[in-house]
């Protein structure tokens, strides 16, 4: 698995660099599910994971966080006792320019020069107060959902709100 590059390196106010038909060579995405558990039933609480901060949230974070929640939620409510959806998608394609390390290495790399980077990754751009996770629940497990989402938002690079609303 190749090393993960620091955030520092893709943030700030750079155009969004989204159109895949015009991109080689995108990795796709390590996010497997958006909607898990019972999609249709109709629960009376809704817990919402937000970012407080803006920021790029890369697809395997993203994916790291469903999988907490989805893990904690299912041993306390069960497969059918809740409804957890992923409501941002990595659209944004992040590149990396490498620089050859070592010996020789004046020869083969070319700095700077026409930098423009290989696809490394993609993530989503959040905007402060957008809504990352939502999982719907019954009233019985209100507590075991905050938790979930509290434990899935160690998993992302920006400060979160969890809010609750009642049916």
């Amino acid at each position: 698995m190749a090393k993960k590059n620091p955030a520092h390196m893709f943030r700030g106010k750079k155009r969004a660099y989204t159109r895949k038909e015009y991109i080689g060579g995108v990795p796709a995405s390590r996010i497997t599910q958006f909607d898990v558990g019972d999609k249709i039933a109709d629960f009376s609480v809704e817990v919402t994971l937000s970012a407080k901060e803006e920021c790029l949230v890369r697809h395997n974070a993203l994916e790291s966080a469903r999988v907490t929640a989805n893990r904690y939620i299912q041993t306390h409510a069960g497969r059918d006792g809740y409804h957890l959806k992923v409501r941002t998608y990595p659209h944004h394609v992040l590149r990396h320019n490498k620089i050859a390390q070592g010996a020789g290495a004046d020869r083969v790399s070319m700095g700077m020069r026409k930098s423009f980077g290989r696809t490394v990754g993609t993530a989503a751009r959040v905007k402060s107060g957008q809504k990352l996770i939502t999982l719907r629940t019954s009233d019985e497990f209100v507590l075991e959902a905050k938790e979930a989402l509290r434990k899935s938002s160690h998993k992302l690079p920006t400060p979160c709100n969890i809010v609750v609303n009642q049916k």
